[in-house]
């Protein structure tokens, strides 16, 4: 390891990352490693950490690396592995155009939920191109306090389990994580979605994400509950051929869904960067003790 390793800091719509660019894969990213530089107090402080590696250099991305030549080794805050995080795709290829190795437009970025296609707009905006939803069958019921919920379950490469309620706050405060039932339906943990209605195809939420608490913002989480809306609105593109677009409010700004026919779901919203710097590897080995 490096005396000093480089790192940024960004956000899409406040849920935000520390990234750690890397593109030979030889930064030793232990889960205790990634954990301590997430922490808001004793480190730099994220919900999840971005580690930017060439596809060809990491064990799990290289059979991507024909369709893509960077893959997002994503990392929840407490330093376990995600499979997708929505608006950290949009953070990582906001990172990739500032530091030269991309262009606006079309770009490939690999990651454990499969390759995505992320639209980099010359001004503004950044889309990325989600996959398709997975509407596992079953029932499944969430709860917080002595409040219990329906909740749809959906798959976005990650699980979630999308409960619509009548209030944000029957949510509670979100700092563990929600029971729910069957157990069998998440094996692996879930990010429960809490969600109201503000208008015709206009929607907000709350989230508890897996491995990171209530965050501002989840991408995946508003592919799912967009998706988990329409059905419920009974609205399916692939039956009626006609795109459906929900607004989604998430505590730090809006993101707009886009589920078009052919089963794709295109998210669009903000990704920026605002800081850079070093971490000393004497504090990342003080702190892992």
């Amino acid at each position: 390891m490096s005396t000093r390793i480089a790192f940024l800091k960004g956000h899409g719509t406040e849920n935000d990352f520390v990234i750690v660019p890397d593109p030979d894969n030889t930064v030793d990213l232990s889960p205790a490693a990634v954990a301590a530089l997430c922490d808001r107090r004793a480190g730099i402080g994220g919900d999840g950490l971005l580690h930017v590696v060439r596809s060809a250099a990491h064990p799990e991305a290289r059979a991507m690396a024909a369709e893509a030549e960077w893959f997002m080794d994503y990392r929840n805050g407490d330093g376990s592995i995600a499979e997708m995080c929505g608006n950290g795709v949009r953070v990582f290829a906001r990172y990739l155009e500032r530091a030269g190795h991309v262009s606006a437009g079309d770009v490939a970025v690999a990651t454990r939920g499969g390759v995505k296609t992320v639209h980099i707009a010359k001004e503004g905006d950044i889309t990325v191109g989600m996959g398709r939803a997975l509407l596992p069958a079953g029932d499944v019921t969430v709860s917080v306090g002595g409040r219990s919920w329906p909740a749809r379950n959906v798959n976005m490469g990650n699980p979630h389990a999308v409960a619509f309620v009548d209030d944000l706050a029957h949510a509670g405060d979100l700092l563990t994580p929600p029971p729910y039932s069957p157990a069998a339906a998440y094996p692996d943990g879930v990010n429960v979605e809490f969600v109201v209605d503000r208008g015709p195809r206009h929607v907000a939420l709350r989230v508890h994400e897996r491995g990171a608490g209530e965050t501002r913002s989840c991408g995946t989480g508003a592919c799912a509950v967009a998706v988990a809306a329409a059905r419920r609105d009974g609205a399916d593109p692939a039956r009626t051929g006609t795109p459906v677009t929900y607004t989604v409010d998430v505590p730090g700004g809006t993101l707009v869904i886009t589920e078009r026919p052919d089963g794709e779901i295109e998210m669009t919203g903000p990704a920026v960067i605002v800081a850079e710097g070093v971490i000393e590897t004497e504090w990342l080995e003080n702190a892992l003790g």
